[in-house]
């Protein structure tokens, strides 16, 4: 059944909402979120400092759509209040695994893993800020996409294959996420 779908996403005090073509800005002071949206069949209207969200004669896929939307401008609001944490820890037996970051390159590099000559390396996108405290790695971004694929990525590079993860635990591994331990 079709129907007429409105949302109105309001933007607290200093914070400011734009679109232009398909590109949800949102902006305080000197930090910035932007991403982009396909919006077949939905009408986006700025009024004040909100943003409305409609859609004639909509269908579930309309409805999920701006739903979807909705929670990215949420999320992209959220990091510009407070920054979006994930905290990774770096879990080894027998060999001593160093983790270093070189600022210069944007990259991670694993050393000793497993006992490996060649260090494993890890591209930190940019954007997010890591801090390395002993056995914790701390990433924080006021975007929480490239927060969660770089810490991704990081996890990602000490994935084994092949072996039994019961008995070869180390690696480094997402302890917690924004809002919630693992």
């Amino acid at each position: 059944m079709k129907q007429e779908i409105k949302l109105e996403i309001e933007a607290p005090e200093g914070i400011e909402i734009s679109n232009h073509d398909s590109t949800i800005t949102v902006k305080s002071g000197n930090m910035e979120n932007s991403k982009k949206f396909n919006f077949k069949n939905i009408e986006i209207k700025k009024s004040g400092n909100s943003l409305l969200l409609s859609s004639k004669k909509a269908t579930k896929k309309e409805l999920k759509m701006i739903n979807t939307i909705n929670a990215h401008v949420n999320n992209m609001i959220n990091g510009l209040k407070e920054p979006f944490t994930y905290i990774l820890e770096i879990a080894y037996v027998h060999f001593p695994m160093t983790v270093e970051f070189n600022k210069e390159k944007n990259i991670l590099l694993i050393k000793n893993f497993l006992g490996e000559k060649k260090p494993r390396t890890c591209k930190i996108i940019k954007g997010a800020d890591i801090q390395i405290e002993k056995n914790k790695i701390i990433i924080t971004s006021h975007d929480k996409e490239l927060a969660g694929q770089t810490a991704a990525n990081i996890e990602k590079a000490t994935h084994i294959r092949n072996r039994d993860r019961r008995k070869f635990q180390d690696g480094i591994y997402i302890i917690e996420k924004p809002g919630r331990e693992l």
